[in-house]
């Protein structure tokens, strides 16, 4: 198993869950995270003043997934995700060790 961790800018969660719907994940977590990458952060205007907004805010997709289907999750958020511009964000993957069922007990795969 294998948890994918996705920072995404928040105007492409429906697209990304539309493209995740019709695979056969056991669901995924959304956070509402604030922070910054290469850019560090970027300048806007309003009302004719300039002023610096140092940590952007963003979306992360957590999701935990069978092996054989890591790549086709990852390839999903990253064809609906995308914009080509900078921000567009991260995907990160980790091993996980177990998953637990809490309401049956169920272990792994069959938890998920």
């Amino acid at each position: 198993m294998q948890k994918i961790e996705a920072i995404i800018r928040p105007d492409k969660l429906s697209v990304v869950k539309a493209a995740l719907e019709d695979l056969a994940h056991g669901g995924m977590t959304l956070t509402e995270v604030r922070g910054h990458g290469v850019q560090r952060g970027v300048t806007e205007q309003w009302r004719g003043r300039t002023f610096a907004v140092e940590y952007l805010t963003k979306i992360k997709v957590e999701m935990v997934v069978k092996d054989a289907d890591v790549d086709l999750v990852i390839q999903r958020i990253v064809e609906a995700a995308r914009t080509g511009e900078v921000g567009d964000g991260k995907i990160f993957v980790s091993n996980v060790a177990r998953a637990i069922r809490i309401r049956t007990g169920e272990q792994d795969d069959s938890a998920l």
